[in-house]
């Protein structure tokens, strides 16, 4: 503008403000609370790292969670546990994936070791139940929620809606194993690049923080090298593995520790498609081949694990807990109850540290590529119908007491029986729906509330 001289000046543009990491401290706080709060199973605990991630604090763009959860999807192990690992990886780099990746577990795993050792010698947990009866149907509306959003931004044309559809058919109707689900949906993507998929647009600047320090060049540690990918494998293998083979030497190879070890670690390389998946190998082997518990107690144990938060995995650690109780060996039967579910904790998660420091670099460097950007776009597609197969799979077992196979034209989609509805879990869940929903409820208030109102109901007939 002109001065009082009559010369001209220019006023620069003020320079942006930098972009900064969250602090360590505030990252550790924002996990721990994430762990606290991972309840109802894949699902809901994908939506509540959405909700904190994504949505509330803006860490991470919308393109770059979804990225990450399709290279976790395609892991065996625990995909949410793994997306934990994945973020932590990209915000604080290893450090930062071990603390989001341990305090995803901890909180579940030391509650599912108090109930595993109480289940052992009592068999009976009802306040804890009546306790988190509420919590699982105010579960529903955060997977609704996530489902709405993560909908909308990951089915932009027809041809994604239509590959969500048929993922959730074929899961849920067709019972179509999880793995190929996600393959045939890559495949897809990969072969018609360029044909209704692409390369995903670039987060526009402040839509996440990670994506615009990748903009400035500034995180120079998700660089893929083969000296980094050595050393990787150098501590992790030795780490996760050396424990089994420590126990197999001391206590002899076909003890009851050498047996939990060795088990549980093939079932963390096999086991695609999370706890349900795992659940039918587990169970097989638990119950008819080892002989560590019956049929009634394996599903006792995965009703324990739905009603705690982490992962529902964590139905290994209660298999653990009771194979180590019952053949205790010279130490007390408590304590090898204790040291058999954190064996399991151990052996079925130390890898999915592996899979994600190992590969996760990799997956960042081909985040460009179109063929590639075009198969994760086919998956994350994919991936909305499977979450959805997993919802109503959770709505059927929280507001029906009873649900059956229906065998229609070759399919046999499980479909509730009407008669065993639960009117206090469908009362809660309705209520939790439209708190979120409509009058936009935090997720801690909706979940308290809903736990002090389950907590008074269940006491009631259903």
């Amino acid at each position: 503008m002109p001065s009082a001289g009559g010369t001209t000046t220019s006023t620069a543009p003020a320079p942006a403000a930098p972009v900064a990491l969250p602090s360590f401290g505030e990252a550790v706080r924002v996990w721990a609370r994430i762990g606290l709060l991972s309840f109802g199973g894949p699902a809901g605990q994908i939506a509540t790292m959405h909700r904190e991630l994504v949505e509330e604090r803006g860490w991470i763009s919308e393109t770059r969670f979804l990225h990450a959860l399709n290279y976790c999807m395609l892991l065996p192990g625990p995909e949410a546990q793994q997306l934990a690992t994945y973020v932590g990886w990209l915000l604080h780099r290893t450090l930062g994936g071990l603390v989001a990746g341990l305090l995803f577990i901890l909180p579940g795993a030391v509650v599912m070791s108090a109930l595993g050792l109480l289940y052992a010698v009592s068999h009976d947990v009802p306040l804890i139940s009546a306790l988190f009866f509420g919590i699982k149907a105010a579960v529903l509306a955060v997977v609704v929620q996530a489902l709405l959003r993560i909908g909308r931004r990951a089915l932009s044309t027809r041809l994604h809606l239509a590959i969500a559809a048929l993922a959730f058919v074929a899961i849920y109707a067709a019972q179509v194993p999880f793995p190929l689900v996600v393959l045939a949906a890559g495949l897809f993507g990969f072969a018609f690049a360029g044909k209704g998929f692409g390369a995903p647009a670039a987060p526009a600047a402040g839509e996440g923080i990670v994506d615009d320090l990748f903009a400035q060049g500034a995180m120079a540690h998700t660089h893929p090298s083969a000296g980094r990918a050595l050393k990787v494998l150098a501590v992790w293998l030795p780490a996760w593995l050396g424990p089994v083979a420590l126990l197999a030497l001391l206590t002899g190879p076909h003890s009851v520790w050498a047996t939990i070890g060795s088990f549980f670690s093939v079932m963390a390389v096999v086991t695609f498609g999370g706890a349900y998946a795992a659940l039918a190998y587990v169970a097989q082997a638990a119950v008819e081949t080892f002989g560590w518990l019956s049929p009634h107690e394996m599903v006792d144990g995965l009703g324990l694990a739905e009603t705690t938060p982490g992962p529902l995995i964590l139905v290994l650690q209660f298999v653990g807990i009771l194979a180590a109780y019952r053949d205790p060996g010279a130490l007390p039967a408590w304590l090898a109850g204790l040291f058999g579910g954190a064996l399991t904790v151990w052996v079925t998660f130390a890898p999915c540290f592996l899979w994600i420091f190992l590969g996760a670099p990799y997956m960042e460097a081909l985040r460009g590529n179109r063929r590639l950007a075009a198969a994760m776009s086919a998956i994350t597609a994919a991936v909305v119908g499977v979450i959805l197969n997993l919802a109503v799979w959770f709505a059927l077992h929280v507001v029906f007491r009873e649900v059956r196979e229906w065998r229609v034209l070759g399919l046999s989609p499980d479909v509730p029986v009407l008669a065993s509805v639960d009117w206090r879990a469908a009362v809660l869940a309705v209520g939790a729906l439209v708190a979120m929903l409509r009058f936009r409820a935090g997720m801690m208030a909706t979940l308290g509330v809903c736990a002090l109102a389950g907590l008074a109901l269940s006491w009631l007939p259903a």
